[in-house]
This record gives C-alpha cells, structure tokens and sequence, in this order.
C-alpha cells in the first residue's frame, strides 16, 4: 500500500546572500501550511486522513523516501490514508501543527521545543535509536574542508558559516551555545548563511560556498558519504556537541485519544526492524530503510525528555527560543 505524496516547495528563484549565492533560502516558498490550506486538506485522522509532515533536514525527494516506510505501516495498521507534506522550512511545520492541518510531525528537538513552549498542542511520543533499548540521541558537527586553516570554533570568527535553520537543533542551536563557549558571537562574529537542511550545509561547505558550517553527526558520517555526495577527505570534523536528545515524533492533541494512543503503540512497538521484517513489511534487515538511517527504530519519548534543549536555549539567548 503507497502513501500519498503532496510536494510543497515553490521556492524557484529565491536566493541567498552573495557569500552563497547558489543557496535557497528557508524563508523563501510556499509552506506546509499554505500547501495544505490551498489544497483543501487538513490534518484530521479521524474524518480518514493522517498528515505526516516533517521538518527538511534534506532535499524534498530524499525525505519522502526516508518516511516511505512509516507511512506504508500507519496506512496498514490504522487503515487511514496517510500524506506525506513536504516542508520548505522549520517554520512551517510547527505552524501547520499549530493551525490543525498537521496530525503527526517530525521535529527537531529545538523545533518541537519551539512548537510546544509557544502554544503547540502537540505531545512528542518517540524518537530513532540505532539498538533496542538505547536512548535517543546525536550529535552536532563543526565541519569545514582541509586547508582552510580553520582548526577550532574561535576559527569562526569573521568567517562565512553555514548553519541549516534558525531552529535547528543540531544546525543552529547547540553550534550558537559552542560558538559562544569559545568567545564566538554567531550573530554579529559570522557571517551566517541558513541551507535550509543538513545537506545542503554540508554541501556548501564543500563547494566553497561557506568556509564552516554546522550538520548533525548521520549526514556527515552515513548519509551523504552513501549517497556519494562526498569522499573521505572532502571534509574535516573539527567540533562535536555533546548528546542531543534525539528527534521526536509528535502528535496533534485534536487527535481522539484513541487514535493518538493506535499511533503511539504503532511507532514504539511496531516500527522497529525486526518487528518490520516479522511481519513481512521488509524482506529483511538490510531493505529496512527507516528515517536519519536508523538501524532499529522507534524508542519512548516524552516532554521532560527535551528539557536540556531548553537549557541550551537560556544560555543562547537565541531569537527562536524567544518566541
């Protein structure tokens, strides 16, 4: 059984600053919630559609794929139809939420931070591990290419830096606190450039668009070097953040407790590889293709789980833990 699939970026023609020309711009576009407005659809399970939007941590078709699978098992277990809403921002995503036209989002931890603390009814129920019983979490990365001459985060200063969003937690967030720690002003000390997803940081960097940036830890260690989008050697790690409380799956509170507890049961207890390969949604582990490349699945998450982002967020000062 396919999901459906709607594509939201109407983002042609925008462009970023002259230090990185060639970026499009988060702000520019249509966004999940004008997409879903405009085409008549909202977000209601229970009247026979699910809404699954995540945020665009990388380029639109590769993000549909990644979902493809949790999409296909809610259609089956729940017998709802499920559309898949691409986002051309963070932003988006959180304000779909916010407007009922989103059932379950994919956030950031910084992004659901933002969500939840500004009014969001949403409750964040799981999130990816790699091994049953691991809690969820990654890291941010500090990366540039060799011979840059960047060799720490108070190289930063006066350079141009490619951060993925400003509520990002891994591309924004957690790089401000570090860049902070080491005497760096990431508003004023930097030149900031927002890629608008993990890759397209990475990316930048190594194009020469952006002389650093920032990236979460699978984009830079699996994703892109599987992909073939870069080679060993094409960059340099030269910074890691300590352990951020891994992404979550979150529900709209509009959901009948029913339905929200159907979903929670489903991403916890069944979304997982062997649970998938046991009940033939894959022919086995290796075809098992889960979201951020997970190699196990879903594990419990709950508010308090992000409670350290919020921490990070009193020490940043940064505008989006402000609204």
């Amino acid at each position: 059984m396919g999901s459906n699939v709607r594509r939201s970026f109407g983002v042609a023609g925008c462009v970023a600053s002259a230090a990185a020309a060639a970026l499009v711009l988060t702000a520019c576009g249509t966004s999940a919630a004008d997409e879903t407005s405009d085409s008549g659809a909202s977000g209601s399970g229970d009247s026979g559609t699910l809404v699954l939007a995540s945020i665009p941590s990388e380029e639109s078709q590769s993000l549909q794929q990644e979902y493809q699978l949790v999409a296909d098992v809610l259609e089956k277990e729940t017998g709802l139809t499920v559309e898949f809403q691409n986002a051309t921002d963070y932003a988006a995503v959180i304000e779909a939420q916010r407007a009922g036209k989103v059932d379950i989002a994919a956030y950031g931890p910084f992004s659901y931070v933002t969500a939840k603390d500004s009014g969001v009814a949403t409750t964040p129920i799981a999130a990816l591990v790699d091994a049953e019983g691991e809690s969820p979490g990654y890291e941010s990365y500090a990366i540039t290419t060799p011979g840059s001459g960047i060799s720490s985060l108070a190289d930063f200063r006066g350079k141009t830096v490619c951060f993925v969003d400003p509520t990002s937690t891994s591309g924004y967030l957690y790089p401000s606190a570090g860049l902070i720690e080491a005497g760096v002003d990431p508003r004023t000390d930097v030149t900031p450039v927002f890629a608008g997803g993990h890759d397209a940081a990475v990316l930048a960097v190594v194009s020469g668009q952006c002389d650093a940036g920032f990236a979460y830890d699978t984009m830079v260690d699996k994703t892109l070097p599987e992909k073939g989008q870069i080679a060993p050697g094409d960059i340099e790690v030269l910074w890691k953040s300590e352990t951020i409380a891994g992404s979550p799956i979150a529900l709209s509170d509009s959901l009948s407790p029913e339905l929200k507890d159907q979903i929670t049961s489903i991403f916890r207890d069944e979304l997982n590889i062997p649970n998938l390969v046991a009940k033939g949604y894959c022919t086995d582990e290796d075809s098992c293709r889960l979201p951020e490349a997970s190699e196990y699945g879903y594990a419990a998450v709950d508010d308090a789980f992000f409670d350290g982002v919020r921490k990070v967020c009193e020490v940043t000062e940064a505008d989006a833990c402000k609204q």
